[in-house]
């Protein structure tokens, strides 16, 4: 409803409320028209929608001075994972398959860059992906959402929630991969569902700049996970609009057959034909960001070394359950080792040597 329209109907409300037979309102005499008139001005002021835009022409002193959360929307073109990684960092992250805000929070208080709320194998959907990113945005980390399937109703639903990033899966080919980042744009760019007034990625409708600066800000990530993936590594990196291609080293061992043996020879050979083609293209002229999982036998700062700009380090289910694992046997090997008359818990081993991997 336009600001104008709002105005009407307030003065028509005001004006019936006022004039109506009410007992316990009534008529206003002529000593409180006054009062009338304030009352009708106050609400103008108040409905007046703040207006918010994270559009650079915005950004005038005249717009500055409007309130001080137009400040943090001009600051987060500065701070977003898109113009982090332009600025030349690597950015450490996790998943967060278990869907608890409070864990998200954890994560976001830990100092990790970003943290990916996983709806291909977490079991939350979109209310509780929503009530993550809220949690992850108070804390002020980033969140990303990995969709279950590469199709355009996870995507709008999931774009509608203002994730910072979006990570689609199983990307084998340009085709693939065109098709995603048109599921992140609105018409005539691409097929994106529109209901920008309303939707929380442009605050509700009050941040007016959302049409013109969404595309900048949103962190477009194709995931490349199987064999023939590699083989079109270097077309889907060089896709116009695709910022980050992650590596998926599970299934692309599952796929050329050695699901229970991701660390094989052969598995290592693809990742690095895949890496090659991805690292190989200049995000600068249209290409992309290399990003990927650790591994046991290839933990984050190989990764890292190897190209990286976004390394997921731990899964927040993982994290517990070696903590919880852990936390379990110490105690049973102390009570073993108090019917032995044994003093050490751990039998002289090093457990901090001991390693558990995050799927």
């Amino acid at each position: 409803m336009a600001t104008a329209s709002i105005f009407s109907t307030v003065n028509t409300h005001v004006t019936h409320l006022f004039n109506s037979s009410s007992p316990i309102i009534g008529k206003p005499s002529p000593s409180n028209s006054t009062s009338v008139r304030s009352m009708v001005s106050f609400s103008r002021k108040t409905l007046t929608p703040i207006r918010f835009s994270s559009s650079p022409a915005d950004h005038s002193p005249a717009a500055s001075v409007t309130s001080p959360t137009v400040e943090g929307i001009t600051t987060r073109s500065k701070t977003s994972l898109k113009s982090r990684l332009h600025g030349g960092e690597t950015l450490y992250g996790m998943f967060l398959l278990s869907f608890s805000p409070t864990l998200a929070e954890i994560a976001a208080h830990s100092g990790y860059d970003y943290v990916v709320v996983d709806m291909e194998h977490g079991h939350g959907g979109i209310p509780e992906a929503l009530d993550c990113i809220r949690a992850l945005n108070a804390a002020g980390v980033a969140a990303v959402l990995r969709l279950p399937e590469n199709c355009p109703t996870w995507a709008k639903k999931a774009l509608d929630l203002g994730p910072q990033g979006i990570m689609f899966p199983m990307i084998e080919s340009r085709k693939d991969a065109t098709k995603a980042v048109s599921y992140c744009r609105f018409p005539p760019e691409g097929i994106r569902g529109s209901a920008h007034t309303v939707v929380r990625a442009s605050k509700y409708g009050i941040d007016e700049g959302y049409l013109g600066n969404y595309a900048d800000e949103l962190l477009i990530m194709c995931q490349v996970e199987s064999a023939e993936g590699v083989k079109k590594a270097d077309e889907i990196a060089a896709v116009d609009g695709v910022d980050c291609v992650q590596m998926g080293p599970l299934d692309l061992s599952a796929s050329m057959g050695y699901l229970w043996d991701p660390g094989h020879k052969k598995v290592r050979e693809m990742m690095r034909r895949a890496e090659k083609a991805v690292l190989t293209s200049d995000p600068a002229k249209g290409g992309a960001y290399l990003s990927g999982f650790a591994m046991p036998h290839d933990g984050p700062a190989a990764i890292r070394e190897r190209g990286y700009s976004m390394v997921a380090g731990a899964v927040d289910i993982g994290l517990f359950r070696n903590a919880a694992v852990e936390d379990v046997r110490r105690f049973k090997m102390g009570l073993v080792n108090e019917s032995d008359g044994e003093d050490s818990l751990d039998n002289g081993k090093d457990v901090d040597d001991e390693k558990y991997w995050s799927e």
